[in-house]
């Protein structure tokens, strides 16, 4: 833990002189050129995005995050909180833009890696490319990584599930099967089974029936959010009911269509303990219990990561990540022990909230990628 601050304070310091300098470089001669949509093989769209002057024959390819199957394919995730787009950002640097929406939604991860190899191909020649991925978009460019090192001389994985998708799984799993412990009958169905009803109203009817029940019973609530290992902010405790809403958000809406891609229920906690409540007896004899498919979990090691790298892996992330745990990096940095390589660099960001960064620590951490030998 030690040597993970070392190396962040250290990472912020770089950060900190290279943006700056950098971008001054770059934004006096560039022009920022048009963005021309197009179709990939696989029937993904995409985007792309050249400087007409002043580019400086790099390319940074964006892998966006999870989008539910109940929306249209489309760009996603290109603009930060502040309303900076990515693509100009890219440009303004000098840099190419270019991404996809995957040729399916949902579940998307070894497609989106699929998609963003046809991706290059699709831009052509470039002198360097970097990959950037968000959430779900992180494992993509994680895997990328990992297993086509060839074609990337960076990567960035912010706020992502770096540690695979099992861990993932589990995460929204085990929190769907405690919130049903602690507030049943609000939510109906189970974690492996949501009834079609849920989905199309989750927003409607279930939202505020789940942000009522937290707010009637906050002793409850902080009791859930204990036994989870749920990060929200103490300061601020409407984030227990963001936490909340975030995690059964994502079991809502991708359960059955993991089922179905995966080839049957990923998610088993048979044989798991839970501990935190005030009677971990009672809540571990009544909560739910479910049993993975043998072939789901088989279908899960194409999704896990190796730490096996070539090139430079960011990953910025922060450490009260609601929907994607911190502990991901700490899982990832075990896997570099074993593979004998160390180009992955952490970097925990001090706050609440999924992706929830500044356009100067993106940068930041992109540019610590694509500096790195």
């Amino acid at each position: 833990m030690h040597r993970m601050k070392r190396v962040f304070f250290a990472a912020l310091l770089i950060g900190a002189v290279s943006l700056p300098s950098r971008a001054a470089a770059q934004t006096a001669t560039v022009t920022p050129g048009p963005c021309v949509p197009g179709v990939l093989p696989s029937g993904a769209l995409s985007l792309i995005c050249t400087p007409s002057d002043g580019w400086n024959g790099e390319l940074i390819v964006f892998a966006h995050g999870y989008v539910p199957v109940t929306q249209s394919l489309g760009f996603y995730n290109l603009t930060l909180a502040d309303g900076t787009l990515l693509p100009a950002v890219a440009q303004s640097l000098g840099y190419a833009f270019a991404t996809t929406s995957y040729r399916q939604n949902g579940l998307a991860i070894l497609e989106g890696v699929d998609d963003v190899r046809q991706l290059v191909t699709a831009f052509g020649s470039a002198r360097r490319v970097h990959v950037i991925g968000v959430s779900e978009g992180g494992l993509v460019a994680t895997l990328l990584a990992e297993r086509s090192s060839d074609l990337f001389a960076s990567a960035v994985a912010a706020c992502a599930p770096v540690a695979g998708l099992k861990a993932q799984v589990a995460t929204f799993g085990d929190f769907r099967v405690l919130f049903d412990y602690f507030f049943p009958g609000i939510v109906p169905g189970s974690a492996i089974d949501v009834p079609p009803a849920v989905i199309a109203t989750f927003f409607s009817v279930y939202v505020p029936k789940i942000t009522a029940a937290i707010q009637s019973n906050p002793a409850r609530a902080l009791e859930l959010m204990r036994v989870a290992k749920a990060p929200f902010d103490p300061a601020n405790p409407s984030t227990i009911v963001q936490t909340t809403i975030n995690r059964l958000f994502y079991n809502v809406f991708g359960t059955g269509d993991a089922a179905a891609k995966l080839g049957g229920n990923p998610f088993g906690n048979r044989f798991r303990l839970y501990f935190g409540s005030t009677n971990d007896f009672r809540l571990n004899l009544l909560v739910q219990r479910f049993t993975a498919s043998p072939a789901a979990l088989a279908a899960l090691e194409q999704y896990e990561t190796t730490g096996d790298l070539r090139i430079p892996l960011v990953a910025p992330h922060t450490t009260g990540d609601e929907v994607v745990p911190f502990a991901h990096e700490l899982i990832y940095l075990t896997r570099l022990d074993r593979s004998g390589r160390g180009r992955f660099l952490p970097l925990p960001i001090f706050r609440y909230g999924h992706c929830n960064f500044t356009r100067d620590e993106l940068l930041g951490a992109f540019l610590l990628a694509a500096s790195r030998p």
